[in-house]
């Protein structure tokens, strides 16, 4: 296998050779080279190949096409000549995220998130009636390929994927150590073996679309492309560091403005600006964490202002990290779709873009530790974005990743494709979520969702299509949209949401439509409509609970 360093300018390759192995050898097939798929009958031409790319704790606004000042490129190209979402959710965490969205049900309901008196949540086994987007897809004919992170339960070829690189080792960018092919186990990465995991997750997915391209050109393809980035430890190649190293002197609440006008340039009014949240940290206080990343590292979006000097310069390279780290994957991203151009895929392929929580205010030390000598964003440092940025990250909204505050569950959606979206640089208003991906790519595929599963009713998918918005700003209709994770919850119906952060913490009623920053709470002026809300949050918890069992 080789490890690319892409250039920014055309999207290609220089290679370094890098060897894992001999379990790197079942991929010798997958050569990168480009190929041209054959040709394909009429009916399979109109069905999209579909690409999934989807970040992990990537803000809302750290793409620039949302507002942000890093580089992205890539994505911001695919979203002028494509859609982008203003209102789209995930469930505020990584693996419910994934599980909602490979199979179009909320993740209580698939044990993929808490339910009580059962195993669930990260270590949850879906029914076996919640079967996975690939396997679905076989019926049509597809052919279905993952790279990076899982965090799924149970394997990937089992779930229909013909291939899978499969990175479970989320906290070294340097040097995998738990990384499987075809779910079968492949040799640790050294740290000088030139392994990043951002461009080896890439060279994988690229590998597979050239098989595919090559062997399997008269089948649509369906392709996973999971990252790990910009997830904590921010570790980043230091030419991409260095592009960003003096870009964050001037502070989180500088940026932070920026971004803000530059997203209603970009997005026009998605929100007000809301107010930052001085007195909430991370989600989880590890006191002996904190003190070993140093007296640089603060835990409170405290005004820039009022940190020491070592705070500041210790903050900014922090970001300057992330900012990479983004860099990267969009750069990466650029591989991809010149693969796709090269196979001849690119003009009927769905892309869809998205992430799977906002950004992240959590400060810890996991895996390797963190060495305080070594320079941030290298293998031996393990830095986390922490509030102050996380808050920056989330523009405009109010809180992060676990919390679901608009921070927590809102992301960017990007969908581009050539052939089936007419519309260029539009925006699209109506909300969706995760759980739609299932029941929109069923739709172009043209499949209906399985009604039995051994001779017993499967649940009718909680998502609904968003085929409809690909030709106009259409609402799409539902009842509600539902979120619970940990001590958070939240229903949205309309316009209306309530929200409450805590186990025992009122519900918080917003008109998201005037409010999106949820700064004007109106449960007190409007008891009937929250009552209204809150039961029917109630009502539809029970009713995944009880698909759980």
């Amino acid at each position: 296998m080789k490890v690319a360093k892409a250039d920014r300018g055309s999207g290609r390759a220089t290679f370094s050779a890098v060897t894992h192995g001999a379990a790197m050898l079942a991929l010798a097939v997958l050569s990168l080279g480009a190929f041209v798929c054959r040709t394909s009958s009429a009916q399979d031409a109109a069905r999209p190949n579909v690409v999934v790319i989807l970040a992990d704790d990537l803000g809302y606004s750290d793409l620039g096409c949302y507002g942000s000042e890093i580089e992205t490129p890539v994505l911001d190209q695919l979203a002028r000549d494509g859609l982008r979402y203003t209102q789209f959710y995930n469930t505020a965490r990584c693996w419910p995220t994934r599980g909602a969205l490979l199979t179009g049900y909320y993740p209580q309901a698939i044990r993929r998130d808490s339910v009580p008196g059962i195993k669930s949540g990260g270590q949850g086994v879906r029914p076996e009636w919640a079967r996975l987007l690939p396997e679905l897809l076989q019926a049509g004919g597809y052919r279905s390929y993952h790279s990076g992170k899982w965090h799924v339960d149970g394997k990937a070829l089992p779930g229909g994927f013909a291939h899978s690189y499969m990175l479970n080792d989320h906290g070294r960018y340097f040097s995998a150590r738990n990384h499987t092919l075809d779910d079968k186990p492949l040799p640790a990465a050294a740290r000088d073996s030139g392994y990043y995991a951002t461009t080896a997750i890439a060279d994988y997915a690229i590998g597979s679309l050239t098989e595919h391209a090559r062997g399997h050109g008269d089948q649509p393809f369906f392709l996973f492309v999971a990252f790990t980035a910009p997830h904590f430890p921010l570790q980043a190649l230091p030419d991409d560091i260095a592009r960003y190293r003096e870009r964050y002197r001037a502070g989180w609440g500088e940026v932070r403005r920026q971004r803000y006008e530059r997203q209603e340039e970009r997005l026009g009014r998605v929100a007000s600006l809301s107010a930052v949240e001085p007195e909430v940290g991370p989600p989880y206080d590890f006191p002996k964490d904190l003190e070993a990343l140093g007296p640089g590292e603060t835990n409170r979006p405290l005004p820039w202002e009022q940190l020491t000097e070592r705070q500041r310069i210790f903050q900014a390279d922090k970001m300057a990290v992330h900012a990479a780290m983004v860099d990267r994957m969009d750069r990466e991203i650029g591989r991809i779709v010149d693969q796709l151009k090269a196979m001849k895929a690119f003009e009927n392929t769905l892309i869809l873009f998205m992430s799977d929580n906002g950004a992240s205010a959590e400060i810890m030390v996991r895996d390797d530790g963190h060495d305080p000598a070594a320079a941030a964003g290298s293998a031996g440092s393990h830095l986390c974005l922490g509030p102050g940025w996380s808050t920056v990250s989330n523009t405009p909204f109010r809180r992060h990743k676990t919390w679901v505050h608009e921070g927590g569950i809102s992301t960017p959606l990007i969908a581009h494709w050539p052939q089936g979206i007419r519309a260029r640089g539009e925006l699209r208003r109506t909300p969706g979520h995760v759980v739609d991906i299932v029941p929109t790519v069923l739709e172009l595929a043209r499949l209906q969702p399985v009604a039995t599963w051994k001779d017993r009713p499967v649940p009718p998918l909680h998502g609904k299509s968003l085929v409809a918005s690909f030709g106009v700003d259409a609402l799409i209709e539902r009842e509600y949209l539902w979120w619970s994770h940990e001590v958070n919850r939240a229903l949205r119906v309309g316009d209306w949401k309530i929200v409450a952060a805590g186990v025992d913490a009122p519900w918080e009623l917003y008109n998201l439509a005037e409010d999106r920053a949820e700064s004007k709470n109106r449960a007190t002026d409007m008891p009937q409509k929250l009552s209204e809300l809150e039961k029917l949050w109630t009502r539809a918890r029970d009713e995944f609970f009880a698909l759980a069992k």
